[in-house]
């Protein structure tokens, strides 16, 4: 299993590296090309020295002045200048799949085969005893040596000394095997103590340093593969683990020290990947009691690979950061198998402050202290919820005292330590209470909470010079203040107020809102959000309770939630809210169009449960007794809301009134109708429940200018009101019941009542809506009268009602010509011929 593990990871390794080492000698026969083509003789870089720029300079001056004439040339006589055609670029060589893999990853992979052979070979003759552990270590110290003999032997050999890549395979196999046989004779065997194995590993690194500066980077590359694979064939941990962590350190160090010597980027990137898998590897493995020793190393290894990064050509900054950010994962998983200990925190937190002080000297490694900063809120969430322990605790202060006083110190050198400050003075703090609420009482949640807005304000204050800038330091300290103070009441109050809470980070947010009223407004959405959240359940109820009324439910008041939650969850938030949508109107940013109808709505919702409870309406009798009486004080308030609205803000008087007629033919003409469901409108003739709420209706309508049909809707609702009066009158309090002949009449006399009305008024004002409403009205009693009431009547009565009728049809006839269109009349042109 070892072996198929072996040659995986070996094979996942050689493709791509192969590859990579192909293009980039690929890349060098092309510039080679280029140059012939041009006329500029092509030298090896490798195989000739380079001379020094003094030295250069000063001989190219010696040959100047040699090839310089003894006098002076007469002065040349000036020729027109013609222009010389453009040379076309040389073509490129044909690059196809046979001469790559035919004819150059061959090599390669021969030279890593040779190393893996020669390591079997070595394992093999170790499993069978054929030889004993000295002899073993000197032949592959002997085949190291071969193979490094062969490496110079192919670099002057005719045959193969114009194919470099020979010398080069060959150079970097006897490397790697020389670092596996010092694995073997230091660390498996004993055969060499730690001092001379640590002089025997500075000489391998000094001949591979040598070997690559003299060979490129193919050797460096093989050198590398075999370093890190010679411990996996022979066993990661037959001779321990100290042992193979030291050796894996110096290996990283040597190979980082060659990347910085040479410029290769790609090196440090590779030695850095394959320890930090090594490292992965290792704590997938190893039991939690020899783990110890790979934390430090990942702290190690990321200290050394941040600071060698730059040297070695590495330029793109989340490249150079990225081992500090690998580092602190891998300390995030291996923490829980330390059992977030001291050692674990210790890890973290050294680390930590390596990642602060290395961004405080190189401005492109703040992200990876921000990250830091943010990761140890998830480091002390876990630990927490695990054990809140001693060693949490501690780590807690600390962590939060490092971040929050050095990125508060050099907040103002760049807006990322302003983030840092917060995110890493926050963060523990927040998980913190989240997770372990028993941590402090809450009176301590609450002083700590309080000094975390205390901070926070401050750091804003430092930063108060940057006003409508978006500075992270401002904005972000004022979002933390109001962190701040939203936590402590939350901690103080019970969990019944806990809409209190984002109303108070909301009156922070708007104290604060002159220094940036763009990006203080956009945060205020949070608090709005959290506000909706917490009012999710009495939201729930009041929907319920809306729809089962919408449905002609009589009781929906057993879906309404308590009068507490009402106030405290709907009512004032939703006041609070669209009060300061509408006193500043930058508060909540871009969201304000949608925050101010949603939260107007809350209100209205918590108005409606409040408005709900004085009555109780929970049981029929009660329904019956109280329901008209309780709806129409209900639809008299929205009604009375929206009047008083009208001029001055018209859009939500409109809404209001809306509703409030709504509700009336929906409810009061429709479903839930008094003379058609048992209900108690009152015992006096005129002033019962029924009259008084539709006449008020009306009223309120008459004197709405500018809403659309005002005349016809009030018309309707005073006849509305009329007919109540008639049907009261009739059956007393309860309207239900048939309607009979004294009942029908008094319609139609109180309809003829009205339409006579309607008529003077039309008359006497001008008003043509009236005037036509009376006519209508007028009509439709008539129809009445003729089909319905006279049909009832026999003799001398339908002869009298007729008479009557008709009587009064003719006055009205009358009056309607003579005072509407006198005019008219006085100047209707005569009937016949014009008198001579």
């Amino acid at each position: 299993m070892l072996e198929f593990f072996t040659f995986a990871v070996i094979a996942l390794i050689v493709v791509p590296v192969g590859l990579a080492i192909a293009l980039f000698r690929l890349q060098a026969r092309v510039t080679e090309l280029e140059r012939r083509l041009v006329g500029q003789p092509w030298r090896d870089p490798v195989a000739e020295p380079v001379p020094r720029p003094a030295a250069a300079a000063a001989a190219a001056a010696a040959a100047a002045a040699a090839a310089a004439p003894a006098v002076r040339p007469e002065p040349a006589i000036p020729q027109p200048v013609r222009p010389t055609p453009a040379r076309p670029a040389p073509p490129r060589p044909r690059i196809d799949f046979e001469s790559l893999i035919g004819g150059r990853l061959p090599i390669w992979i021969g030279g890593l085969a040779l190393v893996v052979g020669g390591i079997f070979l070595v394992r093999l003759s170790i499993e069978s005893g054929w030889l004993g552990p000295a002899i073993r270590t000197v032949m592959a110290a002997a085949f190291a040596l071969a193979l490094l003999a062969a490496a110079e032997v192919a670099r002057r050999l005719p045959a193969t000394r114009d194919d470099p890549r020979v010398g080069q395979v060959l150079a970097g196999a006897g490397i790697a095997s020389s670092y596996a046989t010092l694995y073997l004779a230091a660390a498996l065997y004993h055969l060499v103590g730690p001092l001379a194995g640590f002089a025997i590993m500075l000489a391998i690194t000094a001949v591979g340093l040598f070997l690559a500066l003299r060979h490129g980077p193919p050797t460096a590359l093989m050198a590398l593969i075999g370093g890190f694979a010679a411990p996996l064939v022979a066993g990661y941990d037959a001779a321990g683990i100290g042992p193979l962590l030291v050796y894996l350190g110096l290996f990283v160090a040597a190979l980082l020290a060659l990347a910085t010597v040479r410029g290769w980027a790609w090196l440090a990137l590779s030695a850095m990947a394959a320890a930090f898998g090594w490292a992965g590897l290792l704590i997938a493995l190893l039991p939690a009691d020899r783990l110890g020793g790979v934390g430090g190393f990942i702290v190690a290894l990321a200290i050394a690979g941040t600071l060698a990064a730059p040297g070695a050509g590495v330029e793109r900054p989340w490249l150079r950061m990225a081992p500090i950010v690998a580092a602190l994962v891998q300390l995030l998983i291996l923490a829980p198998a330390l059992d977030f200990g001291v050692l674990a925190w210790s890890f973290y937190l050294v680390l930590s402050a390596a990642a602060l002080f290395l961004a405080w000297r190189d401005a492109t490694l703040l992200p990876a202290a921000l990250a830091a900063a943010v990761l140890v809120a998830v480091l002390v969430g876990a630990g927490l919820a695990v054990d809140a322990g001693t060693p949490s605790r501690i780590a807690l202060l600390l962590a939060t005292a490092l971040f929050g006083g050095v990125g508060g110190t050099l907040s103002r050198r760049a807006p990322g330590w302003a983030w840092v400050a917060l995110a890493g003075g926050a963060g523990p703090l927040v998980v913190a209470q989240w997770f372990a609420p028993a941590l402090l009482l809450p009176a301590g949640w609450a002083a700590a909470d309080l000094l975390l807005a205390g901070a926070a304000a401050a750091l804003a204050w430092r930063h108060r010079d940057y006003v409508d800038r978006g500075d992270a330091g401002l904005v972000g300290g004022i979002a933390v203040a109001a962190l701040g103070v939203g936590l402590a009441v939350a901690t103080i109050l019970p969990d019944a107020w806990i809409a209190l809470a984002p109303l108070a980070a909301g009156g922070v947010l708007l104290a604060a809102l002159r220094f940036d009223a763009r990006a203080i407004g956009g945060l205020a959405t949070i608090p709005w959000l959290l506000t909706l959240m917490i009012a999710e359940s009495a939201l729930g109820g009041v929907v319920e309770a809306l729809f089962g009324a919408i449905a002609f439910d009589p009781l929906p008041y057993a879906d309404l939630p308590p009068m507490r939650d009402a106030l405290l969850a709907l009512l004032l938030p939703g006041t609070a809210m669209a009060a300061a949508a509408w006193w500043r109107p930058a508060m909540f940013g871009p969201t304000r169009p949608v925050v101010l109808p949603v939260q107007g709505a809350m209100a209205i919702l918590g108005l409606y449960v409040l408005c709900k409870q004085p009555l109780a309406i929970a049981t029929l009798p009660r329904f019956v007794e109280l329901g008209f009486i309780e709806r129409a004080v209900l639809t008299d308030i929205v009604l009375l809301g929206g009047w008083w609205l009208w001029s001055r803000w018209r859009l939500p008087a409109m809404v209001l009134v809306g509703l409030a007629l709504a509700r009336i033919v929906w409810f009061d003409a429709i479903g839930l109708n008094p003379a058609l469901v048992e209900q108690q409108v009152g015992a006096l003739p005129v002033l019962n429940a029924a009259t008084l709420h539709l006449a008020l209706a009306a009223a309120v309508v008459w004197r709405l200018r500018g809403l659309r049909f005002r005349h016809w809707i009030a018309a309707a609702l005073t006849l509305a009101a009329a007919l109540a009066t008639i049907r009261q009158i009739a059956h007393g309090t309860v309207l239900t019941g048939p309607v009979g002949v004294a009942e029908n009449w008094g319609y139609s006399a109180a309809m003829l009542a009205l339409a006579i009305l309607w008529l003077w008024r039309g008359l006497a004002t001008g008003a043509g809506d009236l005037r036509r409403l009376g006519l209508g009205l007028l009509t439709v009693t008539t129809l009445k009268v003729f089909l319905i009431d006279a049909s009832a009547l026999a003799g001398v009565l339908r002869i009298l009602s007729f008479m009557g009728l008709g009587v009064a049809l003719i006055a009205i006839g009358w009056a309607y010509r003579r005072f509407l269109r006198p005019a008219a009349v006085d100047n209707d042109p005569p009937a016949g011929p014009a008198p001579a």
